[in-house]
């Protein structure tokens, strides 16, 4: 697919922001299965350095929490203010998934992009500690790091040169999302889809200069891409 809005954004601002395969372009492809509304305040759960709600507060103008445990809010409100972003558009914030400080019902949607994989995988953490934040008829938007088709049981040499087959527990393919969703209450599963940005965010993320993309390029070098994927997950409170 084309990336008409995350290709207007500085590459090396994006190079040197993104923590993984670029976020951005995920995004990017993740909102045009479901776009967001000007008047949606939305949170950012794991968001990072915050590329991603910079992009949701530039792109569709909604007010954005931009949420994450490791990267200091701080830091992240210097670089808010560096593209001229103000506190009523994006608010900075730390916080831990299974202590979101936040009134029920807040947010009209909630997006994760890939983060959701480390804390989501527990079948009680989306309706206990997640969807009361979310007002009924509101949406998640996930995009997980995931797997063609699942192969816990026999890992690929490739996938090993560069992850441990602890690293590799977090990734599943559609049908195990499928059934960890499929156990909340009030939950409609609007769509499961691949995704088209594969190959273009990892490369992306492979010519950055971070530690672990450097780590990540042996594995990704020896061909483990072959058996991975990107899942987006739309989903709705009832």
């Amino acid at each position: 697919m084309k990336y008409i809005k995350s290709e207007k954004y500085d590459k090396n601002f994006i190079k040197n922001n993104i923590m993984g395969p670029n976020p951005i372009k995920l995004l990017e492809e993740l909102l045009l299965l479901h776009p967001l509304s000007e008047t949606d305040t939305v949170l950012d759960l794991g968001c990072g350095r915050g590329v991603t709600s910079i992009y949701v507060a530039k792109e569709y103008n909604a007010r954005i929490f931009a949420a994450d445990l490791w990267i200091s809010p701080t830091d992240n409100k210097k670089r808010f203010d560096e593209i001229g972003l103000t506190s009523q558009q994006i608010i900075p914030i730390s916080v831990e998934a299974h202590d979101l400080p936040f009134a029920e019902e807040f947010f009209d949607t909630v997006i994760c992009v890939d983060s959701y994989h480390y804390y989501g995988m527990d079948k009680e953490y989306l309706g206990k500690h997640l969807l009361p934040l979310i007002k009924h008829g509101g949406y998640l938007l996930i995009v997980v790091p995931g797997l063609k088709k699942d192969i816990h049981n026999n890992i690929p040499a490739e996938m090993l040169q560069s992850w441990s087959p602890e690293d590799i527990q977090t990734l599943h393919d559609i049908a195990y999302w499928q059934q960890i969703i499929a156990a909340t209450e009030n939950i409609e599963i609007v769509s499961f889809e691949e995704m088209e940005s594969f190959d273009e965010c990892w490369n992306d993320w492979l010519e950055s200069d971070n530690e672990y993309a450097v780590n990540d390029r042996k594995a990704m070098n020896a061909g483990a891409g072959k058996y991975m994927n990107f899942i987006a997950m739309i989903l709705r409170r009832k």
